[in-house]
């Protein structure tokens, strides 16, 4: 669904209703027609002032940008072309000890927030009805829910995305745990494969130089063994 920013009024030059007691209704609409265009242009003129103003706040802001990053690169040109290796030695050691570069990076944030909304946004907003008031059944719910929410609820998208973000991480919390227990342990694998039977115990032997496993069959198998782990 778009939403309009700038909607210029009146829409329609000509729409109006005629009083009864006008005897030239051409001459009537005529005046109502220009003064219908005067009221849009006037509008336009309102709206042209706001746009050059964003585009005005725009290009101070790429400007102020662009100026920060020349002033970074003269000032590493100037760091560059004062570097002599013939005088300045420098080890692997010391390269190696020093802190890597970290940028700071400043991260846009509440991009969307009623301080940052725009004003032809908020003269929208005025516009619209009140909701109806649904908090004054809120102290009757038994849930605990705001009466209000089930009506309208601004935050929803972002409590749906929070959701989704903690269900991601616990299902990668226990992906992780499943491989966890499911990873073979190394340095315990039996020779023999053809031992299936459901009576055939394994044992471990105490801790020695070098350790030992041990197989007991049942008395019916006639292929006792055992084998020694690497």
């Amino acid at each position: 669904m778009p939403l309009v920013k700038r909607s210029i009024e009146p829409r329609h030059l000509c729409h109006t209703v005629l009083p009864r007691a006008i005897k030239n209704e051409l001459e009537c609409v005529t005046n109502v027609s220009l003064a219908n265009v005067i009221r849009q242009l006037s509008s336009l003129s309102k709206y042209a002032e706001d746009l050059f103003g964003e585009l005005f706040n725009e290009a101070h802001s790429f400007s102020f940008r662009v100026n920060s990053l020349q002033e970074r690169v003269d000032r590493l040109s100037i760091s560059v072309t004062q570097l002599d290796p013939k005088e300045e030695e420098l080890s692997l050691q010391d390269i190696t000890m020093r802190k890597a570069f970290r940028s700071s990076t400043i991260q846009d944030q509440q991009l969307f927030a009623r301080q940052s909304l725009p004003i032809p946004l908020q003269e929208t907003f005025d516009l619209c009805e009140q909701p109806p008031p649904l908090n004054i059944l809120t102290p009757y719910r038994d849930d605990g829910k705001e009466g209000l929410k089930f009506y309208t609820n601004p935050s929803y998208f972002f409590d749906l995305w929070r959701e989704k973000m903690l269900q991601d991480t616990e299902d990668k919390r226990k992906e992780k745990r499943k491989q966890k227990f499911q990873a073979p342990r190394p340095g315990l694998q039996c020779a023999y494969s053809g031992l299936s039977h459901p009576s055939a115990a394994v044992h471990l032997s105490p801790p020695s130089p070098q350790r030992h496993l041990s197989i007991r069959l049942p008395r019916h198998l006639s292929h006792p063994f055992s084998t020694s782990a690497i």
